[in-house]
């Protein structure tokens, strides 16, 4: 029986320890690590998902760099490699999602040129800027994946330039490109629409040729050709590692430019009007990118300790007012008047404090209250009156 009663209890016992073991394992992995000695608790590590040639890696660290953490973890990164956020960005937040471009060879093929190059970079664009190559806003381009036995996959460039030729368009020369192969396509692909009085030279069916002079004109109309600025847009990135308030511009914009011809109607040695009738972009511009930030500031407290911290006595009151108002978040902005905070001041610097204090704006909420109510309860039955206070 004694062995009987042996063999019973001892899976039961291997069991038992098992899940000790693996609830020891987890209580163990999600704590956070302490000092020996003196039980302070160390910095937790920063978490880390790295994205590299389609693959997905999870690591956690303590290291002060992305590029740290990277070679902590035994990823390699080559010289020509690209890594985003940048090897040198210090690590502040909790976690981060790094992206790995690694170099791979490109064939560069610009007309007759054949070249041979390593880049890290996905488009035509970030590639032949990177090996100094001019790309112009009317130049086609294609990007191919190729496989080759001896180097692997890569990638093949081909740049379809434009032509470019002289333009004359209303008295305004300048060098101008197309992909139009006749002087008619080329005015379609520009957007220029001639009128009974304008006149151009060659003829629309003549060929576009490098260096080709092209005139048009207008008769019997006053015309003015002046270059003007195209202003370039905002682009704004949210930061979620950044509190609100934070804004950096990552790329400064660059103003575009056009050159644009307008017909002009003279009374009496006197511009009695100005009409656009031809636009040719000369340079376009490049987007400014800026990074703003998307975390709330945290400042701690509950509502009842505001209240309290503010003299609050009448609480009853003041939690339906707040509640009313706000349901006492700190954050909240009215979409359609823009009042803010706790108290919804109007206008929401009317407080003075920033968004998420709730300690600060319940002291401005109960002055406001007393001040012109004299009582929360007044400013309670003004509230149910009218929807507001």
């Amino acid at each position: 029986m004694n062995k009987l009663i042996r063999k019973s209890a001892t899976p039961i016992g291997a069991l038992i320890a098992t899940v000790l073991f693996l609830v020891f394992a987890i209580v163990f992995s999600n704590s956070v690590v302490t000092h020996a000695g003196d039980g302070t608790q160390s910095q937790p590590g920063r978490l880390l998902t790295v994205h590299d040639r389609g693959s997905e890696k999870v690591i956690l660290s303590q290291a002060a760099t992305v590029g740290d953490a990277l070679k902590e973890a035994g990823i390699v990164i080559d010289a020509k490699d690209v890594v985003e956020p940048a090897a040198e960005v210090k690590l502040v937040a909790s976690d981060y999602q790094v992206n790995i471009y690694r170099a791979r060879p490109v064939m560069i093929i610009d007309g007759n040129i054949r070249q041979k190059v390593v880049s890290p970079y996905q488009t035509a664009e970030q590639i032949a800027k990177s090996v100094g190559i001019v790309l112009y806003p009317e130049d086609i381009t294609t990007i191919d994946r190729v496989n080759n036995i001896t180097e692997g996959t890569g990638l093949q460039l081909t740049i379809d330039r434009a032509t470019p030729f002289i333009f004359n368009l209303y008295g305004k020369t300048s060098t101008v490109r197309t992909q139009g192969t006749t002087v008619g396509e080329m005015l379609i692909e520009k957007g220029i629409k001639l009128s009974a009085d304008d006149k151009v030279s060659p003829s629309q069916d003549t060929a576009v040729t490098d260096g080709l002079a092209v005139r048009v004109w207008r008769e019997g109309k006053q015309t003015v050709t002046v270059d003007e600025d195209v202003n370039f847009e905002v682009e704004t990135i949210k930061d979620a590692d950044m509190e609100i308030g934070y804004h950096a511009v990552r790329t400064l914009g660059e103003k575009g430019s056009r050159s644009v011809t307008y017909e002009v109607t003279i009374q009496d040695g006197q511009e009695v009007s100005r009409v656009e009738i031809a636009s040719l972009t000369i340079k376009i511009p490049n987007n400014q990118i800026e990074i703003i930030g998307a975390k709330y500031k945290t400042f701690g407290g509950t509502c009842s300790e505001w209240m309290a911290n503010a003299g609050i006595t009448d609480v009853s009151s003041a939690s339906e007012l707040i509640r009313r108002e706000s349901n006492c978040n700190p954050y909240s902005v009215n979409s359609t008047s823009g009042a803010c905070g706790v108290g919804q001041a109007l206008p929401c610097s009317k407080s003075g404090c920033e968004m998420g204090d709730g300690a600060c704006q319940m002291i401005w909420m109960n002055q406001y209250v007393i001040s012109r109510y004299g009582t929360w309860a007044n400013a309670l039955a003004h509230s149910y009156s009218y929807g507001w206070y």
